[in-house]
């Protein structure tokens, strides 16, 4: 994420944008709410299952924009609840805040990401403490996904060594002040990425293919020709930005792309 350039407001009109995606619910969906601690903040996330079933499955950690716990995140879990998982999103600054002002957004991401990310390791690993509690959730398999701030926030879970099946960034920042160490990452990886992306250069990828490599890690890099920043998001078009802009076909295929990934490492 570029801390310097706008981001995405995330209207309440929003969900007409996304009734395709909404289709794969059903009415079976459910949300909790799940308070935890997460390093120095009481975390309140949210919690979304289909009840329909009393099976545990897999449990999947969604970590949003900078925005903080919104709308769109939110929907993401429903999708993965949609597709039979539990999904958990994540609230990173406690007390469940999000905003819609890009000057507090950066403000909340940038204490986080800067520097010693030790706060933020914190707070995902409690977000994922708290969805293997979960009893609907099988502990052994588990993933995380994360878009923007939320793929940085992801790909570092996995740099830290946590024991979860995989993780997947979505036009997430690659960079980090602290590389993976040989051996360390246990997670497999995906990232997906705009070829067009400013803020996600091809010399970015091309550090973050060689620190994976040299970690030994197992991880794969998706380039979606034509897709800048925020190409997941609809409402990426309303900034009116040359950075920034939904792409429906690097949208539809990064989501497919994940869905594979997961039928991969969730295989028993």
């Amino acid at each position: 994420m570029h801390h310097r350039s706008p981001r995405l407001i995330i209207p309440a009109a929003f969900a007409a944008l996304y009734l395709g995606f909404a289709s794969q619910a059903t009415a079976a969906l459910k949300t909790e709410a799940v308070a935890y601690q997460a390093g120095a903040v009481q975390a309140k996330g949210l919690l979304v299952y289909d009840d329909a079933t009393s099976a545990k499955r897999p449990g999947v950690l969604v970590v949003p924009e900078w925005w903080g716990l919104n709308d769109y995140a939110i929907r993401r879990a429903r999708m993965l609840a949609g597709l039979g998982y539990v999904a958990l999103a994540v609230d990173m600054y406690g007390g469940g805040r999000h905003t819609d002002d890009a000057k507090q957004a950066e403000q909340w991401s940038h204490a986080l990401e800067s520097g010693d990310r030790s706060e933020l390791h914190a707070r995902i690993a409690a977000a994922l403490g708290a969805l293997r509690r979960d009893p609907r959730v099988d502990a052994a398999r588990t993933a995380a996904i994360g878009y923007c701030f939320g793929g940085l926030t992801v790909l570092e879970l996995a740099r830290s060594g946590a024991g979860l099946a995989g993780v997947v960034s979505f036009h997430g920042p690659l960079g980090t002040p602290d590389p993976a160490r040989p051996g360390a990452v246990r997670a497999r990886v995906l990232v997906c990425t705009g070829a067009d992306d400013p803020y996600v250069p091809p010399a970015a990828v091309e550090a973050f293919e060689d620190e994976m490599r040299k970690a030994g890690a197992n991880f794969e890099i998706n380039i979606y020709s034509g897709a800048r920043h925020s190409f997941t998001n609809p409402a990426a078009d309303r900034w009116r930005s040359p950075d920034l802009g939904y792409n429906p076909q690097a949208d539809r295929r990064s989501w497919q792309a994940m869905r594979d990934f997961f039928a991969e490492i969730f295989r028993r």
